[in-house]
């Protein structure tokens, strides 16, 4: 399979996956995808940033398409919190051979940091309130994603190597 059609398939099911997670989430536990302390699982499929490059589009597209379609988002929220996806995973991808312990910790971080920062302004403006406790609100969540699903679903790729597998690196 060329290398280009492969990195699209790959950027598809990310995004898919993404899309697909959070609406089934938001379903099932109404508000916790959209909240000002929002956890939205799907966001552990960010560790994919650390194994293939294709995961910063995918990641970044299900965002928008999530936010696009979910009757509760914020207008801004298209394209602030899908720079903020799309930031982290660039910055992950970047960082993703530091590591402490073995385990990409500073990556896993940059979900935090991005959407913190981006988000956190978003919400200020839209329901108002301080911009450090809205940005340590997201950071929250999105830290307590990665830092609990996130190391796991890392750790199951790394030591099984099934990012071989799946991703051919």
């Amino acid at each position: 399979m060329k290398q280009s059609i492969k990195n699209l398939t790959h950027a598809a099911i990310i995004a898919a996956l993404y899309v697909v997670l959070t609406h089934l989430q938001n379903f099932l536990l109404p508000g916790t995808t959209s909240a000002a302390i929002q956890f939205r699982l799907s966001e552990a499929l960010c560790v994919f940033a650390l194994f293939t490059p294709s995961a910063i589009w995918g990641l970044s597209i299900g965002c928008f398409i999530y936010n696009i379609s979910y009757f509760g988002a914020l207008p801004l929220d298209f394209f602030i919190g899908t720079a903020a996806t799309a930031l982290a995973t660039m910055a992950m991808y970047q960082f993703r051979n530091l590591k402490v312990l073995k385990l990409p910790v500073l990556s896993l971080a940059m979900p935090a940091v991005f959407n913190a920062l981006l988000v956190g302004w978003e919400l200020s403006v839209y329901i108002g309130g301080s911009f450090l406790l809205n940005a340590a609100y997201v950071a929250i969540g999105e830290a307590a994603v990665l830092f609990t699903l996130g190391i796991a679903l890392y750790a199951l790729l790394s030591n099984r190597r099934l990012n071989s597998l799946l991703f051919g690196r």
